[in-house]
């Protein structure tokens, strides 16, 4: 637990700030609607493999392929 407060602002950097774009994405594409219910699908599939960057991804493109 101490190894965790030691990195300070770095350790919330990399663990809860990956953590909650993780979550949002994730929660927001299960709640769109998007105009093929496999864009859907493979949007999870992008954030679930690839967590950071597919979150990243789905915030910056995916959200405008909503309905």
């Amino acid at each position: 637990m101490d190894a965790f407060f030691s990195l300070g602002i770095f350790g919330f950097l990399f663990t809860i700030v990956p953590l909650v774009l993780f979550i949002w994405a994730l929660v927001d594409v299960i709640q769109a609607r998007f105009a093929s219910s496999d864009t859907k699908i493979i949007w999870v599939i992008v954030i679930i493999l690839v967590p950071f960057i597919g979150s990243i991804l789905y915030l910056i493109i995916g959200r405008n392929n909503k309905i």
